[in-house]
């Protein structure tokens, strides 16, 4: 993977993490306090979604299939690293949101990122054999 486009995946990757965290900021509420349908019907999506979007920006970048678990790490981590300072300081980040959502938060975004990362190193792992 060349230089550029790994600087380049970091830099979506922190620009996604800002979109999605001002975005649960405001709609938090409505995804994670309404209802357990509700909740669950994201907890579903959101790892879906994330995924074919990550491979639509690594594709657009021509990023070969074995590296999609390298380039996938690019575009979270910033997301991982900010999450864990937005859970830890959840009133300043999102004061639309009660305190016990926290968990339901930290829950949403594990399986998300943790799914999000298991298919991309399975399409890096099944492009190698």
């Amino acid at each position: 993977m060349k230089a550029q486009d790994v600087a380049l995946l970091f830099a979506i990757g922190v620009a996604v993490w800002m979109v999605g965290t001002i975005g649960m900021a405001i709609r938090g509420p409505a995804i994670l306090e309404a209802s357990r349908a509700r909740y669950w019907l994201a907890f579903a999506l959101s790892p879906v979604v994330s995924a074919l979007l990550c491979a639509a920006i690594l594709r657009w970048r021509n990023i070969p299939a074995p590296l999609w678990a390298s380039g996938t790490l690019l575009l979270v981590i910033p997301g991982m690293i900010g999450e864990s300072l937005a859970l830890s300081h959840l009133p300043t980040f999102m004061p639309k949101l009660h305190a016990s959502s926290g968990g339901r938060y930290g829950a949403f975004l594990f399986a998300t990122y943790a799914l999000v990362l298991l298919a991309a190193e399975l399409v890096a792992l099944s492009a190698r054999t």
